[in-house]
């Protein structure tokens, strides 16, 4: 995710990053200015147009349809948006419950090695579903100090709950922690299932595609037909204006569908493998 100050507003009005919208959709802005332009030379030159030609009428249109598609985008945005809130709200959420976990064994085990075990086995359930949310392959991973193996080609965040789930069982078996502590610990662990289910529900159901298609066939015939009404009142300077029109309905579009699914690497997708660091570090400090 980009890190930026919502205040300084020269850089940003004036500088296009990589990931920009602008620099994306710069091939389509110049097939729409030459294509307007071609509209206009039709009309303007050749055919000869006057102001009572029907073509002008083509604005009652706009004005009716520029409305529709607003309300259309406003959704799609805002659709989006939510689900890049909600994956931002769980790995938040498995911030909190990875230190409280931390916490609470910190002061329930007394031996080194127990906590030794719970030091590296937390923290790789955060970076394990970064890595599944991604769909990054990991081939058998071996921890320092503990007897451990993760197998890649089966659900790997289910893997770690199950063996936290394990050795708490085995703390309680050797009666180094209470039926009450059990209980408690047990709570924090499923929290971890709770989290990784949501998120999965997130990237594996996206914006209907029925809908999705239907914006962008939507724009698409909408700026076509902007250039035949706005020749009359605007001249060649639809050139620039249409163009831009395009350059702005799309660019929602375009953010929309890269912040819908907030676990991938876009530019402004979730941080999620810096906040698995942080987690590390965290745990680390706590046992």
């Amino acid at each position: 995710m980009i890190a930026y100050n919502p205040k300084i507003w020269r850089s940003y009005i004036f500088s296009f990053r990589k990931s920009d919208s602008f620099r994306t959709l710069l091939p389509f802005i110049l097939l729409i200015a030459i294509y307007s332009g071609g509209i206009a030379y039709l009309e303007v030159e050749y055919l000869q147009l006057d102001d009572t030609s029907h073509f002008k009428n083509l604005s009652l249109i706009h004005t009716t349809l520029g409305f529709v598609i607003s309300l259309l985008l406003a959704y799609r945005i805002n659709s989006a948006y939510d689900r890049w809130w909600e994956g931002r709200k769980l790995w938040g959420a498995l911030v909190n419950n990875s230190r409280n976990l931390a916490i609470k064994l910190s002061v329930i085990l007394k031996e080194e090695k127990d906590l030794a075990y719970f030091r590296k086995l937390i923290p790789s359930y955060a970076s394990m579903l970064d890595k599944h949310l991604k769909d990054e392959e990991t081939s058998m991973l071996l921890f320092d100090d503990v007897d451990l193996a993760i197998n890649h080609h089966k659900h790997r965040p289910n893997q770690i709950a199950k063996m936290l789930f394990q050795k708490i069982h085995t703390l309680y078996e050797a009666k180094k922690i209470s039926g009450d502590e059990l209980i408690i610990l047990n709570a924090e662990i499923q929290s971890f299932t709770d989290i990784c289910g949501a998120c999965e529900r997130i990237k594996n159901t996206p914006i209907p595609y029925s809908y999705s298609t239907f914006i962008k066939k939507f724009i698409f015939l909408f700026i076509l037909t902007l250039p035949y009404s706005y020749v009359f009142s605007l001249g060649y300077y639809v050139i620039a204006v249409v163009p831009f029109i395009f350059y702005v309905l799309a660019s929602i579009e375009l953010i929309s569908e890269e912040i819908e699914e907030p676990f991938g690497t876009d530019a402004n997708d979730l941080p999620i493998k810096k906040i698995a660091e942080n987690i590390k570090k965290h745990v680390e400090e706590l046992l």
